[in-house]
């Protein structure tokens, strides 16, 4: 994996990268991740960087974990991960987002209709 550097911390983006591969299905919900130590050997990470991640993503719901058998990914993690992600864009980017459409003077009706080509060049 590749770290971005001066943004996120690592646990952060180890943590956005579970998240990523469980949104494509690529994790599914119930299914058992990689040990602390098998991930962070993967990821050429120390152990105590993969357990924030691991500690974030538990008490955020996206993960449990059993007790001597591992973690496993939440059977609601999609909903919470959703739910996470879109708090966090409301609160960061969008705001930024607002801010500069108000600045350049973009009304909403021009906002939409932009929206709205958008969203034809994606069908």
């Amino acid at each position: 994996m590749v770290f971005k550097e001066n943004t996120k911390a690592i646990y952060l983006q180890i943590a956005d990268k579970i998240c990523d591969e469980v949104m494509v299905g690529s994790i599914r919900q119930g299914d058992r991740i990689p040990s602390v130590r098998e991930y962070a050997s993967t990821l050429q990470v120390n152990a105590n960087t993969v357990m924030r991640s691991y500690d974030y993503l538990d008490k955020a719901g996206v993960i449990f974990n059993r007790r001597g058998i591992g973690f496993f990914i939440a059977e609601d993690a999609c909903e919470r991960i959703l739910t996470m992600r879109r708090e966090a864009f409301y609160c960061g980017e969008m705001q930024d987002f607002f801010h500069k459409i108000n600045l350049l003077g973009i009304t909403p009706e021009e906002l939409t209709k932009l929206y709205t080509n958008y969203l034809d060049t994606k069908k």
